[in-house]
């Protein structure tokens, strides 16, 4: 991934396993295909999953904070809870949230690739 600038939401699940984890990003996908993709400043909804089995994270780029705040005030939030709550509730297995507050961030410094750095 490069330095893109923009803003981000990062959503972190604990789950019991690959086929829970498999169940989630299929859903989460699904949500982001039908309640929030076709917004104004949304760039993509990365989804990662750990190779024990047991984290999900899903970052969803924005071109701008204000563009998030937008979606925020204009989209259909309690519809889109609820789906997301029916999607929790429909996976075989369990899926627990991690976020601690409000899952919001900017990219603030990335290292690149380059060549070894030789101090003296």
């Amino acid at each position: 991934m490069g330095a893109e600038s923009g803003f981000y939401s990062i959503i972190d699940y604990t789950v019991d396993g690959p086929k829970t984890q498999q169940e989630l990003v299929e859903a989460f996908a699904e949500i982001q295909e039908r309640w929030v993709r076709f917004y104004p400043g949304y760039r993509s909804a990365r989804f990662h999953v750990s190779t024990d089995g047991t984290r999900v994270y899903n970052i969803v780029h924005w071109a701008t904070e204000a563009d998030y705040r937008h979606f925020e005030a204009t989209s259909d939030t309690e519809g889109r809870l609820a789906a997301i709550q029916a999607a929790l509730d429909g996976l075989s297995g369990t899926a627990e949230p991690r976020m601690a507050g409000l899952p919001h961030y900017v990219v603030v410094r990335e290292v690149a690739p380059g060549p070894q750095r030789r101090d003296a």
